[in-house]
């Protein structure tokens, strides 16, 4: 029998088109690794095993036919719980939405399906995509935050109970569970992937991303997803028809980077800080700048836009179901609810500015590198962690990956974050690859 766990998704893609494998032999696989890892990890919010097997069966049919077949025809694939479905519940996280599900499915399911690809079920979300967590634990240490708030995204994929899952991210919820689970986490530039049909906590901060065990991975799920959306008027045209081979290619010379230690590198425990400092030192293309200045700054207007979004968007669920409410949610409301239109309208402006800025690094530099987070995933399951090593990139809208390519204390996994140019993503996932292979030698 196959070992489907040592294949990249490609080549299980391959082996279902060529009848070496079927669907259903496939998922059941990641059936037999959820009834042993769920009942500890609780990465669902959702999961049924026969319609999983129905739909795996439909699949396999359908190849059988001899119809053309898309290229991710079979695979499962795990998604976020704040993704619209039709025939799965869509609860967020949160109480007040229990048992209900979309009148139609969100415009990357279609995708998902279009692709071939099969959702397998929905992964547990913290409440509304904010910070109150969900009960999922680290695959790594039971004991241990997974990270938030795509928790179940990155947990399913760590504990090889998905082969990819798809998550996202306002202030760190893909680059940070995915450190602290180690897993490939990519966050890409803002505008690629549409959100129709999907939770909108922050229309300017919202972005869709995914998890994979390899950047090639990655690239694939990317492929598929990436398309102008007429209903998310954020999406741009951007062909990613050739990204996996982009991917593949890798940079045509050794990438140079910046690595950036940030104001918050204070934050970094010890054993994390002398493994970032290693990793430095391990290549002769990594020089270390100091954060710009304009960064501070970020972080409040971050948050200003943030919290104004989920004043505006929950105002509903404030109003009728405000003691159903988490305190982390009630309170960024107040706090979005205080917030001047000068305050809001500068914060959005910064943006554009601080951006113009930024952009000067790639005139030189094929990436910038930070932590993904401060270190390991912490002890205790009451919080997802912080985003501080996060909110700059989700700010300024620009790719972004954490790679599993360090260990911190009791040998638990963290992430090395590479950050990119805006709409550069073929370039930016070419360098992620030549630095995973990199680290891998």
């Amino acid at each position: 029998m196959i070992d489907i766990f040592s294949l990249s998704v490609e080549e299980l893609a391959t082996k279902i088109k060529d009848a070496q494998i079927t669907s259903v032999e496939v998922c059941n696989k990641y059936i037999e690794r959820i009834s042993k890892f769920e009942k500890e990890v609780k990465a669902w919010a959702h999961f049924d095993k026969k319609i999983l097997l129905e739909k795996a069966s439909e699949a396999d049919d359908h190849r059988r036919s001899g119809k053309p077949i898309g290229p991710l025809h079979g695979i499962p694939v795990a998604v976020k719980d704040i993704i619209g479905t039709v025939d799965m519940p869509t609860e967020c996280g949160t109480v007040i939405r229990k048992g209900k599900s979309y009148s139609q499915n969100a415009e990357i399911i279609d995708l998902i399906n279009s692709a071939g690809a099969i959702v397998m079920g929905k992964t547990a979300t913290s409440e509304l995509a904010y910070l109150s967590p969900p009960k999922t634990t680290n695959p790594h240490d039971y004991t241990r935050t997974p990270g938030g708030s795509s928790s179940g995204s990155a947990a399913s994929v760590a504990s090889l109970m998905a082969p990819l899952s798809i998550g996202s991210q306002t202030g760190g919820s893909i680059i940070r569970p995915a450190s602290y689970c180690g897993v490939v986490g990519y966050k890409p530039s803002y505008g690629l992937i549409s959100r129709n049909g999907v939770l909108r906590t922050s229309n300017s901060l919202d972005h869709i991303g995914m998890f994979a065990r390899s950047v090639e991975d990655i690239a694939l799920l990317a492929k598929v997803l990436i398309k102008k959306d007429p209903y998310d008027p954020a999406t741009v045209y951007f062909s990613a028809e050739n990204i996996l081979e982009e991917t593949k290619k890798g940079p045509l010379f050794e990438p140079k980077f910046i690595f950036y230690k940030t104001d918050y590198w204070k934050i970094v425990d010890k054993k994390s800080r002398e493994a970032f400092e290693y990793f430095i030192k391990s290549f002769k293309n990594i020089e270390v700048f100091d954060t710009p200045s304009y960064f501070k700054d970020i972080h409040k207007y971050h948050q200003i836009i943030h919290e104004t979004d989920l004043a505006n968007n929950f105002s509903l669920y404030y109003k009728k179901y405000k003691s159903k409410l988490s305190k982390y949610m009630q309170t960024a409301i107040a706090q979005g609810n205080k917030h001047s239109a000068k305050d809001y309208a500068e914060a959005i402006d910064f943006k554009k500015r601080s951006y113009e800025s930024y952009q000067e690094v790639f005139e030189d530099y094929h990436g910038v590198l930070t932590p993904s987070s401060p270190g390991v995933a912490p002890k205790g399951l009451k919080s997802t962690g912080t985003a501080e090593f996060n909110k700059v990139w989700s700010y300024l809208g620009t790719p972004c990956i954490s790679l599993p390519l360090l260990e911190g204390e009791n040998n638990l996994p963290l992430g090395v974050q590479l950050v990119g140019d805006r709409y550069d993503d073929h370039r930016f996932l070419g360098v992620a690859k030549w630095l995973e292979k990199e680290c891998q030698n």
